[in-house]
């Protein structure tokens, strides 16, 4: 039995345009969150944060919008991704040549576990990061990934479809939307149809920048 108390199941940084989508149509190798959804994180790309990510000599922005982006790294111990976020390739496996769209050196640095109905084996990358490939649905998933994270929060980075998943299972505990000044008209709608206080959630935080309005949602205690 573990010894450890496990930390939240928290979405952290999650873009969503005006109109509430948190990814565009069509995604492809070249429009990795679909068209125009390159544009939902328009307040994170200039961060400190994000510059610091990308191993950038360039100090990039402080304020609001960086506080929130190190708040959404802070303390996570694990992640849990969709396959859509992991890559666009679909059905099978072709081959162990995909690695996810961030190089040798993932942003992650900690165990990865992505959902897939596909099995294939763990991704050691550089920096700390692995990839497990989870084949056994959401509840399975979280198992592994609060063993993994040993107290620490875990984190679902998305895509759209997993963080709606989680949501309907009732295991969130807390979200922060950074919603960002665009529409997309289509895509993947986030929320349509989830009643968030029916789940038990309030606002707890809201701020706004010029680049994105910050609004922290969390269950009631």
């Amino acid at each position: 039995m573990n010894a450890y108390t496990p930390g939240k199941l928290r979405v952290s940084c999650f873009g969503l345009s005006l109109d509430g989508y948190g990814a565009g149509p069509d995604q492809d190798l070249a429009n990795p969150l679909g068209v125009g959804g390159m544009g939902l994180h328009e307040w994170f790309f200039p961060t400190r944060t994000f510059q610091r990510m990308q191993g950038r000599n360039e100090e990039g922005e402080s304020g609001v919008d960086d506080a929130f982006a190190v708040r959404g790294m802070a303390g996570i111990g694990a992640w849990i991704l969709g396959r859509n976020m992991f890559g666009p390739i679909r059905g099978e496996w072709p081959d162990e040549q995909w690695k996810g769209w961030w190089g040798d050196t993932p942003p992650y640095h900690c165990p990865v576990f992505v959902l897939t109905h596909h099995a294939r084996a763990s991704i050691e990358m550089k920096g700390g990061t692995t990839f497990h490939f989870v084949t056994a649905g959401i509840h399975a998933a979280l198992a592994r990934a609060r063993e993994a994270a040993q107290g620490k929060d875990v984190r679902v980075g998305g895509g759209v479809a997993t963080i709606r998943q989680y949501l309907a299972a009732g295991l969130i505990d807390e979200m922060h939307l950074a919603i960002g000044n665009v529409l997309l008209g289509r895509g993947e709608h986030l929320l349509s149809g989830i009643d968030l206080p029916a789940l038990g959630f309030e606002v707890t935080e809201r701020m706004a920048t010029p680049k994105a309005t910050h609004v922290v949602l969390a269950k009631r205690p």
